[in-house]
């Protein structure tokens, strides 16, 4: 690698805490983006265990490595943001990434790992030695290669044979997730068969390492304080968006990354769901309902749903009777949650929709999470495709647990998700947040 390229890591010493004794941020000016003393403050109030990044990054490779081992795969060459987030531990612009792919990773089945990255920020990875190579010149977009675009895939993918050469020898097979069509071209022109990284990828991520776990339970433990701080300001008069804008805010100011929908919705735009936020202002005596499906500490996605009844009367008997429909959907099926249990039996077994909510439910029953909504995805029964996910729950899986009830042609529904981590016995619900007290005819 070009060692100018290379700037001194700041490292965080080892012998304090994330906070010095006044309170600010050890080692404030760290490259990689990461929790904020908000965020760890309350974390020590909680009495959460912070995870060991260098340990997690280290559990992230070898799950990778072993992975190619299986396949007998040269490597894996992705360019989905977030598979490059498991591999390196690093980010760079994250949204904008996701459709203008200018960065890339190798992993070699021996574990070297080469991140190609946007030329003018090649110490954004100074964190993670693991990163052994930091390149340039993976940009294949049009916006970015213009007219000259074959020319530098295959640039590139000499770039792929090189590094593939010294660490893998004679083997030619090479897994890739997103990649340009002429970036494929010229890779396959280059002697490479091809073969599916996003499948090696997802499977790689499905199971959580201890300080993944760490890692998400202050992720939850932030994003609830931040959908606390959003239901405190919700009330009748602000717009959808005034709401949701809070929930961003307080995902921030946490260090949290970004939220992948606007999944909130007031009173009859619930119906059907995954209207998105917008102008409309929220009355009094109506439900508000969302979807978190948000990005926060460490990059761990936390994807948990709530309604809320906005008063100052109560709500509706066929509300109430919705919102109690939802919550034993979720619990029921939650219990199915253990290892060794197949995917085909959380599709068929667990508890069945009232006909009359057949029409509105989710396009799911359950699905993984991770650095965001991950393999697998548990169809309902009409939705369930033969050979698709012949696999069974195994532990360090996290799943979310959905619902959603309505009925066609009403003028509201009712959002309930919770995030579960599968234990080697069974599963503990990882979502704490409470239910609402008036839609389940509590109060």
């Amino acid at each position: 690698m070009n060692e100018a390229y290379r700037i001194p890591a700041r490292k965080i010493d080892p012998g304090k805490g994330p906070l010095l004794p006044d309170g600010t941020l050890n080692d404030q000016d760290r490259i990689e983006i990461g929790p904020t003393p908000l965020a760890y403050a309350e974390w020590e109030a909680r009495g959460l265990t912070l995870p060991d990044l260098p340990a997690m990054r280290r559990y992230r490779l070898d799950r990778i490595v072993a992975r190619l081992a299986e396949r007998d795969l040269a490597g894996v060459l992705v360019f989905d943001p977030l598979n490059i987030r498991y591999a390196t531990d690093t980010t760079n612009m994250q949204l904008w990434n996701t459709h203008n792919p200018f960065r890339a990773c190798l992993v070699c089945a021996d574990g070297h790992m080469v991140l190609w990255e946007y030329k003018n920020s090649p110490f954004l990875a100074d964190h993670n030695p693991l990163v052994a190579e930091v390149r340039s010149g993976a940009s294949l977009f049009y916006f970015s290669t213009g007219d000259r675009g074959e020319p530098m895939a295959r640039d590139f993918a000499g770039q792929v044979a090189e590094v593939l050469a010294a660490h893998a020898g004679a083997n030619r097979r090479l897994a890739v997730d997103k990649i340009m069509l002429q970036g494929a071209h010229a890779l396959e022109t280059a002697g490479f068969e091809l073969h599916e990284g996003e499948e090696v990828m997802e499977k790689a991520r499905s199971i959580k390492g201890p300080d993944e776990i760490l890692a998400m339970r202050c992720a939850v433990d932030a994003c609830e304080k931040s959908v606390a701080a959003m239901e405190a300001a919700l009330r009748p008069g602000l717009t959808e968006d005034d709401v949701w804008a809070v929930l961003h805010a307080e995902n921030i100011r946490r260090g949290g990354e970004w939220i992948e929908t606007r999944l909130l919705a007031s009173g009859p735009r619930t119906n059907p769901w995954f209207q998105e936020c917008g102008p409309r202002t929220v009355q009094e005596n109506e439900i508000v309902a969302f979807d978190t499906d948000l990005i926060g500490c460490y990059g761990i996605c936390v994807d948990i749903s709530r309604t809320w009844w906005v008063g100052p009367g109560r709500p509706r008997p066929d509300m109430v009777e919705a919102m109690r429909h939802a919550h034993e959907h979720i619990t029921t099926n939650m219990a199915l949650l253990k290892p060794g249990v197949s995917f085909r039996e959380l599709t068929f077994g667990g508890h069945e929709l009232d006909p009359k909510y057949d029409k509105r439910k989710y396009s799911c029953r359950f699905h993984g999470v991770g650095l965001c909504d991950e393999w697998p995805l548990i169809a309902y029964p009409d939705g369930f495709v033969e050979g698709a996910f012949d696999y069974e729950v195994e532990p360090g899986m996290v799943f979310c647990v959905e619902a959603l009830v309505g009925e066609e042609g009403g003028d509201f529904s009712i959002k309930l998700e919770d995030q579960v981590l599968i234990t080697e016995t069974g599963h503990e619900n990882l979502t704490r947040y409470p239910f609402d007290a008036a839609l389940m005819g509590e109060a």
